[in-house]
């Protein structure tokens, strides 16, 4: 455990892609300040992100987060308590900005530091404003731009992986099917307004690959592709909303399906959403539908990246005694479990 006072301050860092992220948070679930400069606006004309892009902008932004997230929390650098930082995964230039910034603070402010999982950090941001944690064991779904995994959680620090996507991500998927059907960018977003409009009226595949826990997509956005190159009606906005709803009724179907039956035979207490894509609406309601298990979200703006999760997540490593010494590097294909 870090320090023996009631009140435990942890300073979250994140960089892992395209949000410059800090934040201070206490005793693992509540926030202080949560500070995310966003860079879509930037990538947006490129349709997606260029890594090398990114990292040149954390350079610029990370130092006023940091500044802007110690205000806004009202506290010193006397009364922080650790560092926890996202080390991986992510894009390599991304997290380096990250790490660095948090061992050359905790260096000079003599203050332990925590390398944090970003796929775990998804998972606590169900911590954060809950009176109530979530119940071991719990199963985690964690879908994101490049990431869709079930992960099992025994305890804290305890993960084992049962399955993941074989090829795109979920919210992969939706950046390439709006891309398709010349929507916005990010993808998801773009994809949940139009279907908002639209019917699921297009019969589109889905892969189910029984006997395992993981997803495949690719096979659904390469279905839409041929849909469209073979003349599908998308010269309408209400034709272009229908083909949004069936992508996504689609890839809500298979996420929503898979993770009960995988919940069921597990005899888990709860499932616990997490990652950019558990703010989609229809994905979220369907759950609350269908399973007869307490389903946790949390609110959309802690289900993208930000450094609040990273900070909770940190909480329990710090208290677990797993901290890093000032040698800590960046590992851009870390898995969780």
């Amino acid at each position: 455990m870090v320090g023996k006072s009631s009140s435990i301050k942890i300073l979250g860092i994140e960089t892992s892609c395209d949000e410059s992220a800090a934040a201070i948070v206490e005793n693992g679930n509540r926030i202080l300040s949560n500070i995310v400069a966003s860079q879509i606006d930037i990538h947006a004309q490129y349709g997606g992100i260029v890594p090398e892009i990114a990292s040149r902008q954390h350079l610029l932004t990370i130092i006023p987060v940091l500044n802007k997230a110690m205000a806004e929390a009202k506290v010193t650098w006397q009364e922080i308590t650790g560092i926890a930082v996202t080390f991986g995964p992510g894009l390599a230039g991304s997290l380096l900005v990250g790490v660095n910034t948090a061992k050359a603070i905790a260096l000079a402010e003599q203050l332990p530091l925590a390398g944090v999982n970003h796929l775990e950090a998804h998972i606590y941001a169900n911590w954060l404003k809950k009176e109530q944690p979530p119940q071991f064991p719990c199963l985690c779904l964690i879908v994101s731009g490049g990431h869709s995994d079930l992960v099992l959680m025994k305890n804290h620090g305890q993960f084992k992986k049962l399955g993941r996507t074989r090829d795109d991500a979920a919210g992969e998927a939706f950046d390439k099917a709006a891309r398709i059907l010349g929507l916005a960018y990010p993808g998801g977003p773009a994809i949940e307004e139009a279907a908002q409009y639209g019917t699921p009226s297009l019969l589109l595949p889905r892969a189910w690959l029984s006997g395992t826990h993981d997803f495949s997509f690719s096979g659904l956005k390469t279905a839409l592709w041929h849909y469209a190159q073979r003349g599908g009606n998308l010269a309408t906005a209400s034709s272009v909303a229908n083909a949004a709803a069936s992508f996504q009724y689609a890839v809500v179907d298979v996420l929503v399906t898979k993770t009960i039956e995988a919940a069921k035979e597990l005899e888990v207490k709860q499932i616990l959403l997490s990652g950019g894509v558990a703010a989609n609406k229809l994905l979220t309601q369907r759950f609350l539908n269908s399973s007869s298990l307490p389903v946790l979200v949390p609110p959309p703006h802690l289900c993208t990246d930000n450094a609040a999760m990273v900070a909770a997540c940190g909480y329990h490593h710090f208290q677990a005694h797993k901290t890093n010494n000032y040698e800590l590097d960046v590992v851009p294909d870390l898995t969780l479990g």
